[in-house]
């Protein structure tokens, strides 16, 4: 069993914003398995897809970003999905608007809701897809205030093509693991 995980805010009014990106992969990814989220056994959202007889939960913390480590421990828990079988989708300050990033582990980079999820299980260890957010063409001032601002026109059409990739990066992941999605997806730009 492998848990996909995207994290933001569950609020109405954060639909739309930089740091929801990683509840937008997974809208997608359910869509295109014509599956829709219903409330787990826990504070999140889940659904379960099959992809190459392989079973996945997409799961969706209600818990807002910032403590999404409880939201994700409940999941795996309830899943009996070891730490392996996580991967994290998120949003990224740190890389530029159009890119993404899978790492097969490492530290929260600033992000809060992978800093929570390490604090909870204890442990870096496990993988995560960054979706880059940070413009290329203006100084930031506020970050709090940008990552959960609505994204610009420009920025919104950008994300229709980064989505998509993150979906198949995603999948990439389930079917022939981290380092084979890395090699396929790390050095691309949209």
């Amino acid at each position: 069993m492998k848990l996909v995980v995207g994290l933001g805010n569950p609020e109405p009014r954060y639909t739309g914003t930089r740091h929801n990106v990683g509840f937008d992969v997974l809208d997608t990814l359910a869509a295109s398995f014509q599956t829709e989220f219903r409330k787990g056994k826990g504070n999140y959202l889940s659904t379960k897809i099959s992809h190459r007889n392989r079973s996945v939960v997409l799961m969706k913390p209600m818990t807002y970003m910032n403590l999404s480590g409880h939201a994700v421990v409940a999941a795996m828990n309830f899943y009996k999905v070891a730490e392996s079988g996580l991967l994290i989708v998120c949003d990224d300050l740190n890389l530029p608007a159009g890119s993404i990033r899978l790492r097969a582990k490492g530290s929260a980079g600033g992000q809060n809701g992978l800093k929570h999820i390490i604090e909870c299980l204890g442990s870096e260890g496990f993988a995560r897809l960054r979706v880059g957010i940070r413009p290329l063409d203006r100084p930031l001032h506020s970050f709090s205030s940008f990552v959960l601002g609505k994204f610009t026109e420009e920025e919104r059409l950008m994300m229709e093509k980064v989505i998509p990739v993150c979906r198949e990066a995603a999948l990439d992941v389930v079917i022939n693991g981290i380092e084979h999605a890395m090699n396929n997806y790390n050095k691309l730009i949209i």
